[in-house]
């Protein structure tokens, strides 16, 4: 019956909202019990599932004869009629029919109104009490009786103990059990019971019980009884276990009174350190902890985890009992703070002494258990009060003796600082995140009570790498004391020391850590202290360079910088703007003047002030958490925005003029600097700063012109600047556009048109006449920004009903933007086919009165460029088209309609115009579907041939591509159909091919090429490859990229080339040859606009390719050679490979071409000669010097050095024998002479041939003298 009861484990949950969970349920559904049972285990061949059946299908059969509806009701009752003749006879508790007659009351129960319940409560209860009173029940059943009681007790009356308590008498006899099952049973429908029993008066008999039992047991397994055996004691001991175990689930939901007397209890045999006792004490109190409801005596808990703390250190323990006493110490200290926060500071010394101790484990479980428990502690239970109290006892005795002894958080800052010993030495990168807990806990207290352990850490920084590699985890630890104590207490404690004769024993290092980690600091304070060493600095460097010292000089000269970069940390969020920047301002705009290279430092820390406060006012930003939140409010941001605001004028004259005198901006520092102040400055500032500079540029570029100089200083603009005040008085800027036009200008001209055009639509006409009359005149690089004018321009225009002239005007400008899609420049070129796509979405998005009939408008006017005449704007126009119809759906059907127009077009011969209807129809193949494509399928194919007769024609490759993915969207018959006779066999060698590589496919890799065809990429419009003149495969038949299918052909046959030796060659001339069929820009055009799609493999396998010739050659292209068995094969330098072989068949050498052999042999040459070369300077020798040509292996050569990179061990010098010795040594003797003779002298003349032979020569030279 056990494993029908296991089945029944699966059943029982709850049912309805006032049953218990875990007592009882099921899941079976529908008010016929009996047939949810039989329908369930019916067919089942188990003995145990037969019997349940048997007895249910029998109950049922019975209570339909007598003519009684079947619902949960009567199946009780007939289930405890059955029971209450069973329990008559004690020799019924073999007999299975009980443990299905329990089974089934324990499923039916749940479903019983408890009204019924409570009906026969009385009669059914004391057959449950008899029934688990016999001695020979099965473990099923014994199950499924205590899941009967449970129910019985919850649903009783709670107020009459005396009838519950026999009930509860049987359930408390099974607790100890010594079937594991059967315990697991009663300790959970204990818990349960208690839990029902709770704020109730039947709790206080029920954890009485409960506790004498506990009593009881315990006596018996000390021996205290009399007449106690040995085997009585021993089982007693396992009877205490046991109750242990029941503990974990009762003891939280027990009476407070009976749960201290069995808390009083733990503590006694805690004293006795046993390690199994020991460890089923902690769970127990791991689980009372860790109960939020419950109160206990704070003191029992605090002796327990005292006595419990002070066992660590007393003898080794495992690392699993270490790592739960470093868990349970955290648990139940943050109990015991709970619910007595007095009592718990006084034993925090202790604890933490303890978690110490298992941090010094070299166990890393307990490690790990014990740091989280440290930081958990300091954040639970250091508070402000704590805190206060031994600040107050420091600043009170100021150095003094002390009376009384030191205070509870001084202790516990001690036994952290400790951490930082040799003890911990390998654990350091752990404890130094302990300290940066405390440190960040104690905030600005941490000078007071952590001033040692910052001196520590100074220490530290001077131990070498070899004894000490946790330098990173020590900065950002010292950086936590920053930002707790703030710089100027850190400093105190820790100084630079930058007035040191010697620069070297400064605390330079602190500067890095002072730069990434100061917020919340004061900016007078970075004005009384920074700033007065940087001046004592600079004071130092001119006297060194005086006395003659200039290393010296630029060394102290190198710290100014250094000094000025803290700047943007101490104007992160700092709290004393209103006084502090009144007093710092002077300083910072003569550092502007005077100090170039510090101007990008303090327009960084300008714009950091302004926008962290305007964030805040915007609340586009939060404050970091501490003291700053308290000088952060948005009133108080409004407060420092007006500070800063009323020295607006001061840093526009000095940056206005630093920028119009300064050669260049780098970065646009500068210019992003006077944009912040004039979003936060007056209005009348703004506007009179912006109409002084106007007047300059104006000025400057009059004289310019008059002096036939276009490239003056004059180019330089407020860029950021325009704003509601200055927009009004923009016709300075027209007139200066119209003395020289300019890349600034209209980069200005394009920020307030999209800003703040609403403000200039008064002077459309103006504006109109200005962007016509400077076509002509327009520099190629303001291209760019012309364009973003127009796009503006055209969309505005197009709101509105347009006249006859505004409508010209609109069509002017579109020519302009097609014809920029020929522009050279690249960035002109991709903002030219952007456009095109916005003005499209513009034009159908019904948000701002767009619709789909005004999108087929646009369309049409790029239609007329078709008329053009000449060739170039043509194609601009046919690209332009080919643009739209990869965009927008909609257009793919007139595009189609102007096929036979587009392909009268190829009567004129022209490379240009054939190359841009190419690049059309690709898009037209990709972005139609089958049906669309063969309504067009004749047109397209004879379109095709219609130029394939001239024999300078460049396209044929494209072409083939073309008709390759006509082939795979439309099928090869339907190709065929349409094909002109005299182009067949072209058709017939693309058949040829796809079945030769379909055949190969299939042999290499064991699957058909159509189960890669349904890989799709979505890729982005790419200009270059459409309208490219090769034959790339760049887009997919069905997505966006054709390459997905050839991608995957070319993988394989890489994949099938590393399989053989010297094919990987091959491979590396086929990977050249498609690198060199596509512009670089093609790559890099994935980086300056969109993100690099990692899913796509040959995009990035290309990109990383092309990005490569960006950098400095390295030492070596070669990639290593692989043999067939996965060995790496190294070859001599005399080896010469052989020519490499064609690995396709002649049936595909019309696509290949000459020099593709060509460039796998000067490959091969090339990559011999690098072999030897290095990346700076000499060569690097491969040991070729000491290779013989008659013999393997290395040889040794007369008055050389021995062919071995080390002295190899000889046993002989350990020989007692002085002339074994005396051998050995004399090979050591000879390396250490030939070593002397060639010391000071490179390593290429040691090595060298001629240049040890040419010694000998002044040798023998001079012998002869």
């Amino acid at each position: 019956m056990e494993a029908l009861a296991m089945e029944f484990d699966l059943l029982f949950s709850a049912v309805e909202d006032d049953t218990p969970s875990g007592v009882c349920g099921g899941d079976i559904d529908g008010e016929d019990i009996a047939a949810g049972v039989l329908a369930r285990f019916q067919n089942s061949a188990r003995e145990d599932h037969q019997h349940l059946c048997a007895t249910v299908a029998t109950m049922a059969q019975a209570v339909k004869d007598q003519g009684l509806p079947l619902t949960p009701v009567a199946y009780f009752g007939a289930t405890a009629s059955s029971l209450d003749r069973l329990s008559r006879d004690p020799a019924s508790g073999s007999d299975p029919a009980l443990a299905s007659l329990l089974s089934f009351l324990a499923l039916a129960l749940p479903r019983v109104p408890r009204s019924v319940v409570r009906s026969r409560w009385k009669e059914v209860s004391d057959t449950l009490v008899r029934i688990l009173g016999f001695d020979s029940l099965p473990l099923g059943c014994v199950r499924s009786g205590l899941r009967c009681a449970s129910y019985f007790l919850v649903v009783g009356d709670m107020t009459d103990w005396s009838a519950l308590s026999p009930l509860y008498g049987v359930l408390l006899c099974f607790v100890t059990d010594e079937r594991p099952k059967v315990r697991k049973e009663c300790h959970s429908c204990l818990s349960d019971v208690l839990r029902s029993f709770q704020n109730l008066p039947v709790l206080m008999p029920a954890s009485e019980d409960i506790t004498a039992i506990f009593q009881r047991f315990l006596l018996l397994a000390g021996g205290s009884s009399a007449d106690s055996s040995p085997s009585e004691c021993s089982r007693g001991a396992m009877q205490v276990l046991y109750i242990f175990n029941a503990m974990k689930d009762c003891l939280p939901l027990m009476a407070v009174k009976h749960m201290n007397t069995i808390l009083k209890y733990f503590k006694r045999l805690l004293d006795l350190r046993q390690l199994i006792v020991t460890r089923c004490i902690m769970e127990v109190l791991h689980t009372l902890c860790r109960s939020p409801t419950v109160e206990v005596a704070p003191e029992l808990l605090q002796n327990l985890f005292c006595s419990l703390a002070l066992s660590v250190s007393d003898n080794e323990k495992s690392p699993d009992q270490m790592a739960s006493t470093a868990r349970l110490l955290y648990v139940g200290t943050r109990k015991i703070y709970d619910l007595n926060k007095q009592i718990c500071i006084v034993t925090l010394p202790v604890i933490f002494n303890a978690l110490g101790d298992i941090l010094a484990s070299e166990h890393e479980e307990a490690m790990f258990a014990a740091i989280e428990a440290l930081k958990g502690l300091i954040r639970a239970c250091v508070d402000e009060s704590l805190i206060e109290q031994g600040v107050d006892q420091i600043i009170t005795t100021d150095g003094e003796l002390r009376k009384s002894g030191p205070t509870v958080i001084e202790k516990i800052c001690a036994t952290i600082e400790g951490f930082l010993g040799y003890r911990y030495n390998a654990v350091w990168d752990m404890s130094f995140q302990v300290l940066s807990t405390i440190f960040s806990q104690l905030g600005e207290s941490s000078y007071y009570l952590m001033a040692g352990a910052v001196k520590s850490l100074s220490d530290m920084q001077n131990l070498s790498d070899e004894d000490f590699s946790f330098r990173k985890q020590l900065h950002e630890c010292l950086g936590s004391a920053i930002s707790a104590m703030g710089p100027e207490k850190f400093l105190h404690i820790l100084p630079l020391n930058l007035d040191v004769e010697d620069v070297s024993d400064a605390n330079v290092w602190l500067l890095p850590i002072l730069k990434q980690h100061v917020v919340g600091a004061r900016l007078s304070f970075f004005l009384e202290h920074i700033l007065v060493m940087v001046k004592h600095i600079k004071q130092k460097s001119h006297k060194l360079e005086t006395e003659g010292q200039i290393f010296s000089a630029r060394s102290t000269e190198g710290l100014v910088y250094t000094l000025w970069s803290l700047l943007p940390a101490f104007c992160n969020y700092p709290i004393d703007i209103n006084s502090g920047f009144n007093a710092i301002q002077k300083e910072l705009c003569n550092a502007l003047r005077e100090e170039p290279d510090l101007r990008g430092i303090i327009c960084s820390s300008l714009q950091t002030l302004i926008r962290q406060n305007s964030d805040i006012i915007s609340d586009k930003s939060t404050v970091p958490d501490g003291k700053i939140r308290n000088h952060y409010s948005r009133r108080q941001s409004e407060e420092n925005l007006k500070t800063i605001q009323s020295f607006a004028p001061e840093f526009f004259s000095v940056l206005s003029e630093t920028f119009l005198t300064s050669s260049h901006d780098s970065g646009g520092y500068l210019q992003a600097t006077i944009h912040d102040f004039a979003n936060i400055a007056d209005n009348k500032v703004v506007k009179k700063v912006f109409m002084g500079a106007m007047r300059k540029l104006l000025k400057v570029t009059q004289e310019a012109v008059k002096a036939k100089q276009p490239n003056g200083s004059g180019t330089m603009l407020i860029d950021g600047a325009p704003n509601e005040a200055s927009l009004s008085h923009a016709s300075l800027l027209y007139r200066m556009k119209k003395e020289s036009y300019k890349k600034k200008a209209y980069k200005t001209l394009s920020i307030m048109l999209k800003e703040h055009g609403h403000n200039l639509w008064n002077n459309l006409d103006e504006l109109l006449e200005l962007m016509i009359a400077s076509l002509s005149s327009c520099h190629f690089a303001a291209n760019r920004h012309r364009l973003d004018c127009l796009y503006i321009l055209i969309v505005y225009m197009s709101k509105d009903s347009l006249d006859h002239k505004r409508r010209d005007i609109i069509s002017s400008f579109l020519t302009e933007i097609i014809l920029a899609l020929k522009e050279v420049n690249k960035k002109t070129r991709n903002k030219a086919y952007n456009l095109l796509v916005e003005i499209g979405h513009a034009c159908e998005d019904e948000e701002i009165g767009g619709r789909k009939e005004n999108l087929l408008q646009f369309f049409n006017l790029i239609v007329g460029g078709l008329a053009g005449e000449t060739p170039h704007m043509i194609s601009a126009a046919v690209k332009g088209l080919a643009c739209l119809a990869y965009e927008f759906s909609d257009l793919i059907g007139p595009a189609y309609n102007l096929l036979p127009s587009v392909f009268l077009l190829l009567q004129r011969k022209n490379h240009e115009i054939f190359k841009a209807i190419l690049g059309l129809i690709k898009v037209l193949v990709v972005k139609s579907d089958t049906d669309g494509i063969q309504m067009h399928l004749k047109t397209i194919v004879e379109g095709l041939f219609k130029w394939q007769d001239d024999t300078n024609n460049h396209f044929k490759a494209k072409v083939k591509l073309l008709l390759e993915m006509l082939v795979r969207k439309c099928g090869f018959d339907a190709v065929r159909a349409v094909m002109p006779e005299e182009h067949m066999k072209l058709l017939t060698n693309i058949r040829k091919i796809k079945e030769r590589k379909e055949r190969k496919t299939k042999s290499e890799d064991g699957e058909s090429l159509a189960s890669r065809k349904s890989i799709s990429r979505c890729s982005k419009w790419n200009h270059i490859r459409i309208f490219s003149e090769s034959g790339d495969e760049d887009m997919d038949n069905d997505s966006n990229a054709e390459l997905a299918v050839a991608k995957t052909i070319y993988g394989r046959h890489t994949k099938a080339f590393a399989r053989s030796g010297m094919r990987s060659l091959s491979v590396r001339s086929i990977r050249k040859r498609q690198a060199a069929k596509s512009l670089p820009e093609d790559f890099l055009n994935q980086f300056e606009d969109d993100p690099l799609d990692l899913l796509d493999r040959q995009k990035t396998r290309l990109a990383l390719r092309s990005l490569t010739h960006l950098k400095r050659r390295q030492t070596s292209t070669d990639e290593p050679e692989i043999g067939a068995d996965g060995r790496l094969i190294v070859r001599e330098d005399s080896f010469k490979p052989k020519r490499e072989k064609s690995l396709s068949s002649e049936n595909e050498s019309d696509t290949r071409s000459h020099s593709d052999n060509r460039s796998v042999s000067s490959s091969l040459a090339m990559t011999r000669k690098k072999r030897r070369k290095t990346t700076d300077s000499g060569w690097v020798y491969t040991g070729s010097e000491f290779t013989s040509k008659r013999a393997g292996g290395d040889v040794k050569r007369k008055d050389k050095l021995e062919p071995y990179a080390y002295w190899p061990l000889d046993r002989k010098l350990l020989n007692h024998r002085a002339e074994h010795k005396a051998v050995a040594r004399k090979g050591l003797a000879r390396v250490m002479k030939y070593s002397k003779k060639l010391e000071g002298k490179s390593a290429s003349s040691a090595l060298s041939l001629q240049g040890l032979s040419l010694n000998k020569k002044q040798k023998e030279g001079s012998s002869k003298r």
